[in-house]
Parts: C-alpha cells; sequence; structure tokens
C-alpha cells in the first residue's frame, strides 16, 4: 500500500468535506490592483461586481460604484476562476487506495458505456485541495490507459452531490492510443498501434450501423439497445468529441486519420510530440488539451515532451489548454496553476498563458458560455491573489464559486 506524505493527510481532514451549491450568494465585490478579465485588456485598479451567482459588472474603480454595505474582497490580483483542462480528480481519490481508485477499468479494451457521472465524488479530498488554489471547474474523468476507458464530464469544485457540481453531464469519450493504450498482459488486445487503430474504427463502424437501424420505422426491425453502440452512435452524430490521449506524432496522425474518415470530432489529449505536427492539427482544426508542462520525460512516449510546446502551437494558432493530468501516484494531482505558470516562463505572456486555464481551456470545452472570463451575465467565478498567480511567492487568497465564497484562506 502506498504511503501518504503526512501533509497531506493534516490536510484532508482539516478541511470540510464539501460545499453545498444550495447555499445562498449574498452581493459582492472584488476589487484588484489588475482584474484579468479574459474578455479584453486587463484592468487596472478594476471592480468585479458579484450578484444572484453572476457577474452582474466589471470595470474601473472610478466607474463602477459598489453598494453601501457591499461586502468587499480585495487583492492584488484579480482573474476569473481557474479551469483544469483534463483531470482524474474526483475518481481518483487522495488516498491512491483501491476504493477510491475508479479512474480506470482494465476489464475490457473498450468501455465507453463507462459514465463519470457514476463515479464521481464530490467530496473527495483533492477537489477541495485544487479549489483553494483558484481552480473552479474542471474537465475530469476516466483516465488514459485503456483503449475506450469511459466517458468524461465538466464539474464546479463545489457541491454536496454529483448533480450539484455537474456543468456537463458528458464532456468527452475518452480514448486512448499508443502505448498506453495497450495492456500489461500479452495476451490481451489491442498489442500493437495497428490493432488499436483497428479496434477504434470497427466500434464506429458497427455504431454506425447500429445508428441506421435504430432509425428504421418498423420498430420491430430496431435492434435492442446498446450502450455502447449508443456512446458511439453520438460521437458519429457529432454530439460528442472523442478526447484521444497520444503522445508521438505517429499516434497523432493515426488519431487525425479516423477523425477524417469518419467526419468527427476529436480533442488531442497530452500529444507530447505536437509541435512536430503542428501543420496537420492546425489543418485539420483540432485542439490540443496539453500535458503538464512539467509532466517528466520518460524513455518512452513522453521522452521528446518540452516546456516550450504551449508557446509553439498558439504561435501557430492552434487552440491550446493546459491541464494537471493524471498521477499514478500520491498526491494524485498537480495544479494547473503551477503548470500555467511554467508555460508562461517558457514562450507564452502572462495573459497567454492565462488563457489556457481560463477563457482557451472555456473554449475548447464547450463552456465558454459560462465560465472562463469576467463579464457580465457569465458565472460568478472568482480567483483572488496577493501577487502575481505564476510567482511561487504568491498566494490564493479567496476564491469564489457561483457568486460565494468558497475558500479565503491563503494557499
Amino acid at each position: 500500500m502506498s504511503r501518504i506524505p503526512l501533509h497531506l493527510l493534516l490536510l484532508g481532514f482539516a478541511l470540510p468535506a464539501g460545499i453545498a451549491a444550495a447555499e445562498p450568494a449574498a452581493p459582492l465585490a472584488i476589487r484588484g490592483d489588475i482584474v484579468h478579465t479574459m474578455a479584453g485588456p486587463a484592468i487596472r485598479d478594476g471592480v468585479v461586481l458579484l450578484e444572484n451567482g453572476k457577474v452582474k459588472q466589471v470595470g474601473p474603480a472610478a466607474e463602477v460604484v459598489i453598494p453601501p454595505g457591499m461586502r468587499v474582497l480585495r487583492g492584488a490580483v484579480v482573474t476569473p476562476g481557474l479551469i483544469d483542462a483534463h483531470t482524474a480528480v474526483g475518481l481518483a481519490g487522495f488516498l491512491n487506495q483501491p476504493q477510491d481508485q475508479d479512474q480506470l477499468d482494465t476489464g475490457e479494451p473498450v468501455q465507453p458505456e463507462l459514465r463519470a457521472l457514476d463515479s464521481y465524488n464530490p467530496r473527495e479530498r483533492l477537489v477541495e485541495w485544487i479549489r483553494g488554489f483558484g481552480i473552479t471547474t474542471i474537465h475530469t474523468g476516466h483516465a488514459p490507459g485503456a483503449l475506450v476507458s469511459g466517458q468524461t464530464m465538466v464539474v464546479k469544485t463545489v457541491g454536496a452531490t454529483v448533480e450539484e457540481a455537474t456543468l456537463k453531464p458528458v464532456a468527452m469519450v475518452a480514448v486512448t492510443l499508443g502505448d498506453e493504450a495497450r495492456p500489461s498482459d500479452d495476451k490481451k488486445s489491442p498489442g500493437t498501434r495497428s490493432k488499436a487503430v483497428a479496434m477504434l474504427r470497427g466500434e464506429l463502424v458497427k455504431a454506425r450501423e447500429y445508428a441506421r437501424k435504430r432509425g428504421l420505422a418498423d420498430a420491430e426491425k430496431r435492434p435492442d439497445r446498446d450502450l455502447r453502440r449508443e456512446v458511439f452512435a453520438d460521437v458519429l452524430a457529432g454530439k460528442l468529441p472523442l478526447l484521444v490521449t497520444v503522445n508521438r506524432a505517429t499516434d497523432i496522425d493515426a488519431a487525425l486519420r479516423v477523425a477524417a474518415e469518419f467526419g468527427i470530432r476529436i480533442v488531442l489529449d497530452s500529444a507530447a510530440e505536437a509541435y512536430l505536427a503542428t501543420d496537420r492539427i492546425k489543418a485539420a482544426g483540432v485542439p490540443v488539451i496539453l500535458h503538464p508542462t512539467m509532466r517528466r520525460a520518460g524513455m518512452g512516449e513522453t521522452e521528446n515532451i518540452s516546456f516550450e510546446t504551449a508557446a509553439k502551437l498558439r504561435a501557430t494558432g492552434i487552440p491550446v489548454a493546459l491541464q494537471s493530468g493524471y498521477e499514478g501516484y500520491v498526491p494524485k494531482t498537480r495544479v494547473a496553476l503551477f503548470e500555467a505558470a511554467v508555460a508562461a516562463a517558457n514562450g507564452l505572456s502572462t495573459e497567454e498563458a492565462l488563457a489556457t486555464i481560463t477563457i482557451d481551456a472555456a473554449r475548447i470545452l464547450g463552456i465558454a458560455d459560462r465560465v472562463g472570463s469576467l463579464q457580465p451575465g457569465r458565472d460568478a467565478d472568482v480567483a483572488v491573489f496577493d501577487g502575481d498567480p505564476f510567482e511561487y511567492t504568491a498566494h490564493c487568497t479567496a476564491v469564489v464559486i457561483d457568486g460565494r465564497i468558497v475558500a479565503d484562506e491563503p494557499r
């Protein structure tokens, strides 16, 4: 059994288990020396007014009137609530023991019917942990490690139940191509890259025929419900994208070929060698949720990762978001804020790096109408810092979700 660092044990049992989303949100003003709205230029000496769980007004302090008696939070830097574009938090737990590890089922290589909704634990201590750093929204679900491991979802980092936390109950279908898709047992499939792609194509062909027969006028000729085929049918219909975890440029090309063959949407995930395929990725119009900047390079598929990949992809016009990814050991997650900080030190400007964990992440996940920016009508999700968020000496001093203060101790 894996050992757990003492500081994580103390953290886990010191914090409240969950914050109910039903608690009322009182009007709130947040004033910052710099306010990054991500909907335009940063505002110096800015004010954000929150009311009824939404952003009511944003602008310079000289133009925004704070009503008398309204509570005011102050900070050096104010940003939208941060978005972790891909993680397994909530399915993977901080104890690192079998009872809190629901992120991957290796019983079969293809299981798109597995719903993150049925495993996500909103009271998981790791959810609290990342929330304290300003992470208010996460794209989480079944982890890489099987050809098709299951579904992902988008949630807020609050809520006593999964329903209270959920923004999108089904966001994408998680697929892995390359070495990570190979089972440890040599007798199981897929054993090679060709077999993995062939199996994926085969599932899509079967789903296309299933969808055709389900649409027959004669009810007696329609096939019985098949949860696996239904999910792939939604992919073929454009309702769901595949989240394809790949690292080698050859596997990226394979994913792009499958997408073109079936006319489906995909999002590349991890993509360590994406800088070797920028022309093909851009031509296909495919966004990338890049591997954690600080992911360790190994002797396998990740040996060519680079701190500069985010900057290189963005420079070519490819939509990019950053993620904490999945850790197979305690503390079980990185913090997306720190990943963006490293990207800011390796080619991205502060605003560009911040975009990878706010507005650009929201656009890739299809939730930009709710989160990712501070503008009237958006969800009142805000992070407050006592300095530059990308400086390790700075602290997140307050976190607001849906207009409620959910953390107010420096992290």
